[in-house]
């Protein structure tokens, strides 16, 4: 028996029937010496300051899993275990029409997997904030529907939410302390999966606002989850960010998909840190209504998966037009993007790959298989280009929407009217709630421009990423551009252009490396069967050996 099964006591020692599943306190722990050896980590967002998190009580989670646990045990979970462990979203559904598991089942099993690996400090990876108590009631009403006729195949299956996500009855944090006790109702990309019959299984830790919190501090490090870590190399690789939670609790088989936010790479750069399917939608496919913002002119949710075809299915049940977000307006919508991937093909598609990514060795074998796949790939030149004004137009798209978000989704609860009271509620107390400072969001209330000002710097930062892509897949009469995890990130969220990332294999060290495809707006079909076809020719995707 594995040393994190012990953890879980599901027997009696008397006999052989199973009692209800009680999990032993979670004790926090002196991590000194774990810090002291990423003290010198050649990344330096890799030298923690701390790990756990000095706001939220892991036992919480316990007291929310034994419950729903029932007597489910750890002879179901191993025997359930080669039915869902790495499996995609269709099996599942197959194993789940042949009777040889049930939603209540299949979201027991995600459950007690994290209480296993998350009640051990050894293999914790502190990815996720709070478990839904109503999951497993969620799944067995699933069950109960599915006589009915379900027609989606997000039905009955257990998802993480980023914790920038608004779901109804629990705390929505983004990773900060001052946003503790904001419970909220749906977002409208939730009220879309719930209308498709997804099971709402957790919420995910997150780089604290997205990422907009410090300078310079780790990816994965929110005051309210601590810091997530990456199952391939915990301590040792980066986690990506702002996404973490998504994508580690993802790598680990904690859930059939996650949903992760991305205003610039935030979703790119931790599922190609995880060996993770990741899309970065056209902003506008999906709603932002009830999601903690950085920047309306760029925020966008979009699925995080082991596979892309379960990334088409996620993709499917959110879209709708929301009338609250105007960015929705007229968008495509219904689409059985999952339906499509399997006509995917390589061949006769034409690819823009940069000459400079050529000298990594990794890169230029993924683009020699697409070129044996029967693609063609252009070498084409790396601008350095930047956007200028980029980092100002969030500041002032936060000082708005961030409030904004207060006013029409967030917590009567909550006492903040502006950035400042944030900033001056952390302050009372820097050791809990700003342990690596608050310097970016800082940042935000200190940048004032006009509307007009606003205005021209939107259509400049757009102009510049268009004429960047633009510019060579016209030349060479392009269907989409390579890159490497989030090397493009900003450019692409500049212009608007959806991003695909997909595994394409790992360093000598182990570290999972994504290739990443860039199309025009609101191609995700395309991208989709792309990555499809890449991701079946190469099939690069291992499980972290850890968490097998």
């Amino acid at each position: 028996m594995r040393k994190t099964t012990v953890l879980i006591l599901l027997t009696l020692a008397s006999c052989k029937v199973a009692q209800k599943a009680t999990i032993p306190a979670w004790q926090p722990y002196d991590e000194t010496a774990e810090l002291a050896k990423n003290a010198n980590h050649e990344s330096t967002r890799l030298r923690y300051k701390l790990i756990q998190s000095r706001n939220l009580d892991k036992n919480t989670f316990w007291k929310t899993i034994s419950p729903q646990l029932g007597r489910f045990s750890e002879a179901d979970y191993q025997a359930l275990k080669p039915l869902i462990l790495e499996q995609d979203i269709l099996t599942l559904q197959g194993h789940i029409r042949t009777g040889k598991l049930t939603y209540e089942k299949l979201t027991q099993w995600y459950l007690y997997r994290i209480a296993q690996f998350e009640n051990n400090r050894t293999t914790a990876l502190n990815n996720l904030i709070a478990i839904n108590p109503n999951a497993v009631a969620e799944a067995r009403a699933r069950d109960k529907a599915r006589a009915a006729g379900t027609t989606h195949p997000i039905f009955g299956m257990p998802i993480i939410l980023k914790d920038n996500i608004n779901q109804n009855g629990m705390v929505t944090t983004a990773g900060a302390q001052a946003f503790y006790n904001n419970i909220t109702k749906d977002a409208f990309i939730v009220e879309q999966l719930r209308k498709n019959g997804a099971v709402f299984l957790a919420k995910a830790n997150l780089s604290e606002w997205a990422n907009f919190m410090c300078l310079d501090c780790p990816n994965g490090y929110s005051a309210m989850g601590g810091q997530t870590l990456n199952p391939y190399g915990p301590r040792q690789f980066d986690t990506g960010g702002s996404s973490s939670g998504s994508g580690s609790s993802m790598a680990a088989n904690y859930a059939a998909a996650a949903v992760g936010t991305e205003t610039s790479g935030s979703i790119l750069s931790p599922a190609s840190a995880n060996s993770l399917v990741g899309l970065k939608p056209t902003t506008g496919l999906l709603s932002r209504g009830g999601i903690v913002p950085i920047s309306s002119t760029l925020d966008t949710p979009g699925p995080m998966t082991r596979t892309v075809t379960d990334a088409a299915i996620l993709l499917s049940a959110m879209t709708g037009e929301d009338p609250a977000d105007p960015a929705t307006k007229n968008n495509p919508k219904n689409k059985t993007y999952w339906e499509s991937v399997k006509t995917g093909t390589l061949k006769g598609i034409r690819f823009g790959a940069y000459k400079p990514m050529l000298r990594d060795s990794l890169y230029a074998q993924n683009v020699a298989k697409i070129r044996a796949q029967g693609g063609t790939v252009i070498e084409i030149e790396l601008e350095q280009v930047s956007p200028e004004g980029f980092g100002t137009l969030l500041n002032v798209d936060m000082n708005v929407d961030l409030p904004g978000y207060i006013k029409n989704y967030g917590s009567s609860a909550l006492p903040f009217r502006s950035v400042d009271d944030i900033l001056a509620y952390n302050r009372q107390d820097s050791t809990r709630r700003m342990p690596y400072g608050q310097g970016r969001i800082a940042g935000v209330p200190k940048t004032q421009l006009s509307p007009d000002e606003v205005a021209k710097l939107r259509t400049s930062i757009r102009k510049t990423g268009v004429e960047y892509f633009e510019k060579p897949m016209k030349q060479h009469g392009l269907d989409a551009i390579l890159s490497i995890n989030n090397r493009s990130a900003g450019l692409a969220a500049a212009a608007n252009y959806p991003c695909l990332t997909v595994p394409m294999g790992y360093r000598p060290n182990g570290e999972p490396v994504g290739i990443t495809f860039i199309a025009r707006p609101f191609a995700e079909d395309k991208l989709l069967n792309i990555g499809y076809a890449f991701e079946q020719a190469t099939r690069a995707r291992k499980a972290p050996e850890a968490y097998k």
